[in-house]
């Protein structure tokens, strides 16, 4: 029988493709001397179970690689990263600037948490470009970007609006979930943040929560990692196994999702019943040339704007869908659809158009599967519009 050391030798002799799923809450020192030091491993080791383990760090490695960072701290879910970062850079007094188009409940949190914390949160145009510059002020410490907008998908002048914050040394930080790195990176633009809910593409397939911050500022990523820490943001590492491997086929199920996504626009585009498809991809989007510049690559998710109808002509039209689920989420190999009224989008001051709005996430399913599926609901649609 083998003794425990020959046990041991076992393990560091074994290879696998898989990364290793390490858990833990209690990390132990070998000495006291490494025990009362153990604050000064952060940012980068381990000192508790909040701060990861190697599979954290292993994941957070890969992801900052994928964004060009130098740095990267993962969190619970993508909103989490969101607010994780807009409490690391803004405090009491200070002035934060957020696209008008950025995600729901990122709004909501600057607006109503923050604002309760002393921030003073204005919402500009996601179109303002370098003119952004007018609304700075000597207390604007952040720009939040989101480009494309959530769900009225604009895009931002993203090199003109990082070079006028840069020169008034205001940080700078983006929402890039919808191009992922393989659509654009952000850091290579001047960003000096970017943001990506890893529960859409990096994960794949709808079956879990996370967030990544990636930079290459070594003092924001200390700041970050000290906030992610005291505030017990920890993520498991089972999860981050299933985003390291979600992001092993990211760049197959990415490219096989947007060809399929071209080939449904261009369709929706021809139907007599859709007045618009924002997708800044698309020959016909005003924002092509920005598209053009600032991107490698597109996304599977856009928004579609249909002929004047009522609420019931889309309960028609969402009464067709097989293939589409219905849902808030997107990004994974299922396609989904969600529904955005009047009310919501032409509450926005700064917009494309006034709504409602179909969006649309293209999943993995066949592309002529989903545009026969789309043609029976908007015949659906129609039949269901008083005449």
């Amino acid at each position: 029988m083998k003794d425990d050391t020959s046990h041991e030798q076992d393990a560091l002799d074994f290879v696998s493709l898989s990364p290793p799923v390490w858990r833990a809450s209690t990390v132990v020192f070998k000495t006291l001397e490494d025990f009362v030091s153990r604050k000064s491993r952060l940012p980068d080791g381990f000192t508790y179970g909040t701060t990861g383990t190697p599979t954290q760090r292993q994941l957070e490695s890969r992801i900052a690689a994928l964004d060009s960072a130098q740095h990267c701290v993962v969190t619970p879910s993508g909103q989490a990263a969101i607010c994780m970062v807009l409490l690391a850079t803004v405090r009491s007094g200070d002035h934060l600037l957020m696209t008008e188009s950025a995600y729901g409940p990122a709004k909501t949190f600057a607006l109503q948490h923050l604002t309760a914390l002393g921030v003073d949160v204005e919402l500009y145009e996601p179109r303002v470009g370098k003119n952004i510059e007018s609304l700075f002020r000597e207390n604007t410490r952040l720009v939040w970007l989101e480009s494309p907008g959530s769900v009225t998908m604009e895009l931002q002048d993203i090199p003109a609006i990082v070079e006028a914050a840069a020169s008034r040394k205001i940080t700078t930080a983006i929402d890039n979930t919808w191009a992922s790195a393989l659509g654009m990176k952000p850091l290579e633009l001047g960003v000096n943040i970017s943001v990506q809910a890893c529960t859409k593409y990096l994960g794949g397939h709808s079956d879990v929560l996370m967030g990544s911050i990636s930079t290459r500022d070594a003092d924001l990523y200390r700041a970050i990692r000290q906030l992610q820490a005291v505030m017990g943001q920890a993520v498991s590492a089972e999860d981050c196994f299933l985003i390291s491997r979600g992001m092993d086929t990211l760049s197959v199920r990415l490219r096989h999702q947007v060809d399929s996504t071209n080939q449904i626009a261009k369709f929706l585009q021809g139907h007599p019943l859709v007045k618009k498809v924002l997708l800044p991809s698309l020959n016909t989007s005003p924002d092509r040339l920005i598209w053009e510049r600032d991107f490698s690559g597109s996304g599977s998710l856009f928004s579609v704007e249909l002929t004047t109808a009522p609420l019931s002509a889309y309960t028609a039209m969402f009464g067709e869908f097989r293939h589409f689920a219905i849902g808030a989420s997107w990004g994974g190999v299922h396609s989904i659809a969600a529904f955005y009224p009047k009310e919501e989008i032409s509450a926005r001051r700064y917009r494309p158009c006034d709504g409602p709005l179909v969006r649309l996430s293209i999943g993995l399913e066949n592309a002529n599967d989903l545009i026969e599926e789309l043609d029976t609901a908007l015949q659906a649609f129609e039949k269901a519009i008083p005449s």
